[in-house]
């Protein structure tokens, strides 16, 4: 390219970048709403052609988002979207979306998910395709509250469960030890008092995410002058960006329980989660598992997914991969492909 070539282009990303709508336009994978109610849409994704025969043989994968995450995770662009690569090897992809979560929502709490909203969208995936059971990927803790479910409802036709980056102890989190300090000075209970009344609105969450990544933030002047000429790494930037302007909030009541059960008690670090006196038993999950940990990952480092393979002692095997990246650079990153995605697809494979 040419001096003046790259200067006209810098141009034109500069002024895309301040005062028009950005250097590259969303450009969602094609998909069909097969059920649309709160909480709880169900989505097809669907490939450029007619669904083939080799697609309709394969099992389908519903991909199971994390709360206050967008369900956009799995599909941010056309090269970042675990969805597109799923259509590529022949599969068909579906997708659980939470839309918004706002203050009406406060008394959604955990059986929400395994419970209903969960077990509801493997039924209707399975349905969909002549009662075929159902390979679940889920990402953050969507990968343990999938865990959870299958746990749970032993009857429900799942094949395998993939977690990524998913907690499962929160004894190896950062930070636990000065959090759970500061909390056994009133039991934990002031947060609990005031999450469960309010939730965490959707700005909470969006700031605290970019305080995980404040190096990115800090940096962001630097690489948008030095990339300015460089269009794919601004619409990289700019898929995560959107992405970040998109989460929603957490539901108090979840949110409290998270707390408590969780964060200050580790149930799920011991084997399950306790509530309203049942116990769930990750040992009662009874498909393959693999799980995956990024070596960089500071929200959930890799030896907080590693403790699922001494925990899911009733799975048929477990498989544990440690890929590189961060919390969402595992997922729909740039080496993401080669590791997590490729990772993946051999053990669907070895689950057939």
């Amino acid at each position: 390219m040419s001096i003046a070539d790259t200067v006209t282009l810098a141009a034109r990303n500069a002024w895309a970048l301040t005062f028009g709508p950005g250097v590259e336009a969303p450009e969602p994978t094609a998909s069909t709403v097969l059920w649309d109610q709160p909480h709880r849409q169900l989505r097809r994704f669907e490939r450029d052609e007619a669904r083939d025969g080799a697609a309709a043989a394969q099992p389908p994968v519903l991909l199971v988002p994390p709360l206050a995450a967008p369900a956009s995770c799995f599909d941010l662009r056309p090269d970042q979207s675990l969805a597109r690569f799923l259509l590529g090897t022949g599969r068909t992809p579906y997708l659980v979306d939470y839309g918004e979560i706002g203050y009406a929502d406060r008394r959604m709490g955990f059986e929400d998910w395994i419970d209903d909203i969960l077990p509801d969208a493997v039924l209707r995936t399975s349905a969909d395709v002549g009662g075929a059971p159902v390979d679940l990927v889920g990402w953050s803790i969507g990968g343990t509250l999938s865990l959870l479910a299958a746990a749970a409802h032993a009857h429900l036709p799942i094949r395998s469960i993939t977690a990524v980056g998913s907690p499962l102890d929160y004894d190896k989190m950062p930070g636990m030890g000065s959090v759970r300090t500061v909390a056994r000075i009133d039991g934990g209970r002031t947060v609990s008092t005031a999450v469960r009344a309010t939730g965490v609105p959707a700005p909470l969450t969006r700031a605290a995410y970019r305080a995980t990544a404040w190096n990115r933030e800090l940096t962001r002047p630097w690489f948008v002058a030095s990339n300015i000429a460089r269009t794919e790494s601004l619409a990289k930037m700019e898929s995560i960006d959107r992405f970040m302007a998109a989460m929603p909030g957490y539901p108090g009541r979840f949110y409290a329980q998270l707390w408590e059960r969780l964060v200050l008690a580790n149930d799920i670090g011991r084997g399950g989660l306790r509530l309203r006196g049942r116990r769930i038993a990750l040992s009662e999950v009874n498909a393959p598992v693999l799980l995956i940990g990024g070596t960089t990952d500071v929200i959930t480092p890799a030896k907080a997914v590693a403790a699922g393979a001494r925990l899911l002692t009733g799975a048929p095997f477990v498989r544990y991969d440690t890929v590189p990246g961060g919390h969402l650079g595992i997922l729909t990153g740039e080496t993401a492909r080669e590791t997590t995605w490729a990772q993946l697809e051999k053990f669907l494979a070895e689950v057939s």
